[in-house]
């Protein structure tokens, strides 16, 4: 049977911390936007800050829709999930309200130190997560998958370029200026790092 948590500590946090991937949800307030659902993985990407704030690093590489629905005026809800492929069965949820730090934000110097080993010019935004509600549930239909290694692609492709070069990639992809409902997603030209 679920239960509900107050902070994320012990061994909720330590569930957290073991797990190589989590996906995110979000979605505008309209609604016949699209709701955004996505994988990350990447080890070292994501951190529990304190009992109810977590921080993921948002990479280059794909849309930013989940940028876009945090940045969006009166929404800013986020949940975060995770799902044991081994051991016990458990899928836990974060309920919170999350905020996309961008490069040229002053707080973007202390954040980033949290991913010292896989910061990179591919670093566009961290996404804090207030949590407002911490839950899990059985999940005893989730089944058992074996997890093998990570995989280095995207770090590899990412690590050759420049900023200047990732910027440039950047303003020629689409949906990462605007989300597909047409939302202010990052800002472009993209900013340049303060550290």
């Amino acid at each position: 049977m679920g239960q509900r948590y107050e902070r994320i500590e012990g061994r909720i946090r330590t569930f957290i911390e073991q797990q190589p991937v989590f996906f995110t949800a979000t979605a505008p307030l309209s609604g016949d936007g699209h709701v955004n659902l996505s994988p990350k993985g990447r080890s070292g990407t994501l951190v529990v800050i304190d009992g109810l704030t977590l921080a993921y690093l948002d990479f280059g590489g794909s849309s930013a829709e989940t940028v876009a629905h945090l940045r969006e005026e009166g929404n800013g809800r986020i949940t975060l999930m995770w799902c044991a492929f081994s051991g016990p069965p458990k899928v836990l949820r974060v309920h919170g309200q999350g905020e996309a730090v961008f490069r040229d934000d002053p707080r973007w110097a202390e954040l980033i130190g949290h991913f010292a080993e896989v910061d990179g010019p591919s670093a566009r935004a961290i996404v804090l997560v207030r949590a407002r509600r911490i839950s899990d549930a059985c999940g005893f239909a989730v089944p058992f998958m074996t997890y093998d290694e990570e995989r280095t692609q995207h770090a590899e492709h990412f690590a050759r370029k420049t900023d200047e070069e990732f910027a440039a990639y950047c303003e020629k992809k689409e949906h990462l200026g605007v989300s597909l409902d047409g939302l202010p997603a990052l800002p472009l030209p993209l900013p340049a790092r303060t550290v």
